[in-house]
Order: structure tokens, then C-alpha cells, then sequence
């Protein structure tokens, strides 16, 4: 049983003017923007939880409009992608296969990764393991946890409140990860693709997802990850935000460990909460454009 979000509940979602595009990952369907550009360059832009890829709206045009092309996919179980109905069917082996199954059904190459949240978690690997793809990475406000390191209070704040509310209100949720205030209309388009909780099963799901002990599911293969990774010399930009406790730390040991960082015009963007696409867009992708100037 697949669940799909009427497309009614989008019809009002500000500042989304991008075409709907579908591919298919067994018998879900994929949802991606994707905005054409002459550069020969794409930029993957991949969302974490809870949200979908309107968290990108604010970057997607000064990206394409520096020549590149821009795709940003929902995550299987947000956005206009398919849902499953059921916990169990949400694994981070899945949501990695499904990207990869995205940019091979695109034949994706030149790609800059931009992630951030559950998008480095996913990006990270894909682009560890399908490094002739990737040009370059960006990363912000994520990192790609083994169950190793020690876990940051907030997300454990964060994991055993997200398995014990009743509601899981996702567009609040976006909000007060925010470090500006977000206005009603933003708040219910992060609220629009679940339509009730039976549509919220992979949100609900994805905190119990993060390796956090090293015997996890994922943690072998993010270990595995982590061993390319630390052999990448492409260019690898940190581009985190300051008012995040989440992920506070982060950029430093991607820093010391990827040699891909060294000599890059790594950034602490101020004024950005875990949602920085959301607080500060347009300077991030600002960012990403230079970036991709500078090491094209």
C-alpha cells in the first residue's frame, strides 16, 4: 500500500512555482524540481527531516539563475513523494537507495551535493559511494554519524520527544528549528503533505534512524563511508549555521578529517537556526555559487 498526498493540499504553498517531476523507486513514486541550466554543472539540494523540498524555494532561482542546473528530490514519506504507510518500511538503506536510484534514473554527473540535516546523513554516503558523480560538496548543519561519537543532548532531547508526542506537528516543528520567525503560510505549507498522521509514518520514523550506538544497522556501511571520505580531495565546503545545537561542532571534524576541506572559504553563517535554508536562503546559496565559481 502506497499513500499520495492530493495534490489539493498544495495549491496554495507560497513562493513554489516549480513543475512537479516523478520518477518511480518500485512501486513508489519520487518526487524532484528540477530547473534546467547551461553550465554543465548541477546542484543536488537534499532536505532532512521533517521537511520537503520547499525548504529550498529561496535558493533554487539564484542557483539556476547562475547557470546551473538545480534539482532538489523529496525524500520518500515527505513532500509530494510516495509515503509508507507502515515504520517498517522506512530504513536508511532504503532512503540511500532511493537517492541513488534518483540520480542514475537522471543520469546525474557534475553534481555539487548541497545537504543539510538527513540530507548529508543520505548525501554523504551516496557521494562517498558514487564519488566519479560528485564535483564538489557543501555541506550544512549535518553530519554523517557511525554510533561512535557521542551524542549531542539536543538530539537526544530531540529523538525521545519525537517518539513520545501524540501530534508530531511538522510545521511547528520546522519553526522553532528556526531562528527567525516564520510566517503561517510557511508553517502550513511544511504541514501540507501529510494529511493526517497515517501520512507522517517515515517522520515519525527517521529520528529512530540516526546511528546512535555502534552496533546500529547503518553504522557499518557509514564507517565505510567515512574511509572515502577521508580520502576525498574534491572540493568540500562547510557552511554551517550559528544558532544550531543540533549539529554544533560538526563542520570542525569535517574539517579535520576530509582533505577535500583544506583551503576552502569554510563559513558560519550568523543568524541561521537548524533551518538555515529557511532563515538565511538566499546568502546560503550565494555561497554555493561562489563556491562552484571559485572551484569550477
Amino acid at each position: 500500500m502506497i499513500l499520495r498526498t492530493p495534490e489539493t493540499r498544495f495549491e496554495n504553498i507560497p513562493d513554489y512555482p516549480f513543475l512537479p517531476n516523478y520518477v518511480e523507486f518500485g512501486e513508489a513514486r519520487i518526487h524532484y524540481v528540477d530547473e534546467p541550466g547551461d553550465s554543465g554543472e548541477t546542484v543536488l539540494m537534499l532536505h532532512g527531516e521533517p521537511s520537503w523540498s520547499f525548504l529550498y524555494r529561496k535558493m533554487i532561482p539564484i542557483v539556476n539563475a547562475a547557470g546551473h542546473r538545480v534539482v532538489a528530490p523529496d525524500l520518500i514519506g515527505f513532500g509530494k513523494s510516495d509515503k509508507y504507510p507502515e515504520r517498517g518500511d522506512y530504513s536508511y538503506q532504503m532512503h540511500v537507495d532511493s537517492i541513488v536510484s534518483l540520480i542514475e534514473s537522471l543520469d546525474l554527473q557534475n553534481v555539487t551535493l548541497m545537504c543539510q540535516d538527513w540530507g548529508g546523513l543520505i548525501g554523504l554516503r551516496v557521494a562517498a559511494e558514487h564519488g566519479d558523480r560528485f564535483t564538489r560538496i557543501v555541506a550544512s548543519n549535518t553530519f554523517l554519524p557511525t554510533g561512535d561519537e557521542k551524542v549531542p543532548v539536543a538530539f537526544k532531547a530531540w529523538l525521545k520527544f519525537s517518539q513520545m508526542t501524540p501530534f508530531f506537528p511538522v510545521g511547528k516543528l520546522v519553526s522553532k528549528g528556526c531562528a527567525t520567525k516564520i510566517p503561517k503560510d510557511v508553517i502550513a505549507a511544511y504541514d501540507a503533505p501529510f494529511p493526517d498522521k497515517s501520512y507522517k509514518a517515515g517522520a515519525l520514523h527517521f529520528p529512530t534512524l540516526v546511528p546512535v550506538t555502534p552496533d546500529d544497522p547503518a553504522s557499518e556501511a557509514n564507517r565505510a563511508a567515512w574511509e572515502l571520505l577521508r580520502k576525498w580531495e574534491k572540493p568540500f565546503l562547510t557552511a554551517f549555521s550559528d544558532k544550531d545545537p543540533i549539529t554544533r561542532g560538526a563542520d570542525r571534524i569535517l574539517r579535520r578529517r576530509i582533505p577535500g576541506t583544506n583551503g576552502q572559504p569554510h563559513t558560519t553563517i550568523e543568524g541561521g537556526g537548524h533551518f538555515l535554508q529557511e532563515d538565511k536562503g538566499e546568502e546560503l546559496a550565494e555561497v554555493i555559487v561562489q563556491f562552484i565559481s571559485e572551484t569550477g
